[in-house]
């Protein structure tokens, strides 16, 4: 697996194809987060922003191959790690967005004297919900990629309105980590998302095993 990890990563990094989800997430911190502002509602900011960006993500890695390329590594690999390799690449990329995100709203942000909450665990509780959206975008994004969505004037707008209705649904991973968030600084006290990130993980490895195995059937 660390092979295939390694080739996804060098698909995707040759590819340039990561600059636009990129570009997209920094845009979304340019616009909604300002120094001073409250610190745990702009890590919820940061967090809510990755669930689309990871799912753009998610679809880039798993077409950046040429169907003959992808055919030789499944053959030689198995479909089902194959698949696996594009979905975890996909996700470790968005991590990195997200722990870059959740820095530079620590640097920006007021470090909790305003809301009176310790910003050690401000940080962790940021940390936890990035993790808990970007499962979620993960999860989004493989259920509306190839091989269960090929087309893309189908999988695109799939996508987008799986990661609307992620921010909006109510019982989404990602909605409840960031209100968590959100209502913490309202309350002046930190509250650990536990319980969105133990769903959005189990959401992902459905939606990724899901994902993978459809396209062992159809390899």
């Amino acid at each position: 697996m660390t092979g295939l990890l390694r080739y996804q990563g060098a698909l995707l990094l040759r590819s340039q194809r990561w600059i636009a989800p990129l570009l997209l997430y920094t845009a979304f911190l340019a616009a909604g987060i300002r120094p001073g502002d409250p610190l745990l509602d702009s890590l919820g900011f940061a967090a809510a922003g990755l669930v689309p960006v990871t799912a753009w993500l998610v679809r880039v890695c798993v077409t950046n191959e040429p169907d003959a390329a992808r055919d030789c590594a499944a053959a030689a690999a198995g479909p089902v790690r194959v698949h696996a390799a594009a979905l975890l690449t996909a996700l470790g990329g968005a991590l990195l967005a997200g722990a870059a995100g959740t820095a530079a709203v620590l640097l920006l942000g007021d470090c909790g004297r305003a809301e009176h909450v310790d910003p050690q665990e401000a940080a962790l509780a940021g940390a936890v919900a990035a993790l808990t959206c970007a499962l979620t975008g993960a999860a989004v994004g493989a259920l509306c990629s190839r091989p269960l969505l090929r087309p893309t004037g189908v999988a695109v707008p799939a996508g987008g309105l799986g990661s609307l209705l992620a921010w909006g649904l109510a019982g989404s991973p990602a909605r409840s980590a960031v209100t968590a968030l959100v209502e913490g600084s309202r309350a002046h006290s930190v509250t650990l998302p536990v319980a969105p990130f133990a769903g959005a993980l189990a959401l992902a490895c459905a939606a990724g095993g899901l994902a993978c195995l459809v396209g062992a059937r159809r390899s």
